[in-house]
């Protein structure tokens, strides 16, 4: 359980590629620690000079649940900020990794999951995978700025007021995901893609990534900062508490 980093198992596939793997049972909702290591292992892998491509996988029903509700219920307001910081963090992480970074996604990808992979260069996922923000449900907002990156605007607005999810054939459509796949094949076919990524030169690689970050239009850690000011709001207001006392309440 936790994050881990591999190559890929064997022959010439796994030359230049490693694989951020997330692993927290039940259903992959990270802890304030889980963000924070999450970022780490991908930082790592990027600075490594024999790295040239970052796949960034999950284990389990689903590629990320978010962040864990229950600590935060715990905890109160430091584990809020905690992981406020830790997503922050984590996002920050995956758009400024060195080189590119494929996100592997099946299954269930809410929440804190649509951060990772709104910042990820490219998104290959499985038939079943599907993206959604059901913050309005949890008591929190944010990661708008990144589920803007995935579909139109105002597909974007439709989603985050009513909680809803987007397929992975959806978002294929709106030309935000790669590749979709039965889910046996998504790791092979995301290892695929890394594999004609990392053929590439490893430093002019690290230009381009560099280069098309230079161009983005939105500043996407600065608006995610300003989205996350509101969740904190919603926490001191009590309307945070009150829509996760109920969330709680129907999960029991």
């Amino acid at each position: 359980m936790g994050v881990s980093t591999s190559s890929p198992e064997k022959g010439p596939e796994k030359d230049g590629i490693a694989v951020v793997t997330v692993d927290f049972p039940p259903v992959n909702a990270l802890p304030v620690d889980g963000w924070f290591a999450l970022a780490d292992a991908v930082r790592a892998a990027g600075r490594d000079p024999e790295v040239r491509c970052v796949v960034l996988a999950a284990e389990g029903r689903g590629f990320n649940a978010g962040v864990d509700i229950k600590e935060i219920q715990a905890r109160g307001q430091s584990a809020l900020v905690g992981a406020n910081r830790g997503c922050f963090a984590a996002f920050s992480a995956v758009y400024e990794c060195e080189v590119p970074v494929v996100a592997a996604v099946q299954g269930f990808c809410l929440g804190g999951g649509i951060g990772l992979v709104g910042n990820a260069d490219v998104i290959v996922a499985s038939e079943d995978a599907e993206f959604g923000l059901p913050e309005l449900d949890r008591g929190a907002l944010g990661a708008a700025t990144h589920l803007a990156r995935l579909v139109p605007q105002h597909l974007m607005r439709g989603l985050y007021y009513t909680s809803r999810t987007a397929t992975a054939a959806e978002l294929q459509a709106h030309g935000s995901v790669w590749r979709v796949v039965p889910r046996v094949e998504l790791h092979s076919a995301a290892l695929e893609l890394a594999r004609e990524i990392a053929a590439k030169d490893g430093e002019l690689l690290r230009l381009a990534k560099a280069a098309i970050n230079g161009i983005d239009p939105v500043d996407v850690r600065r608006s995610y900062r300003f989205e996350q000011g509101f969740t904190f709001e919603a926490s001191v207001s009590g309307v945070g508490d009150r829509v996760r006392d109920t969330f709680r309440k129907e999960g029991d």
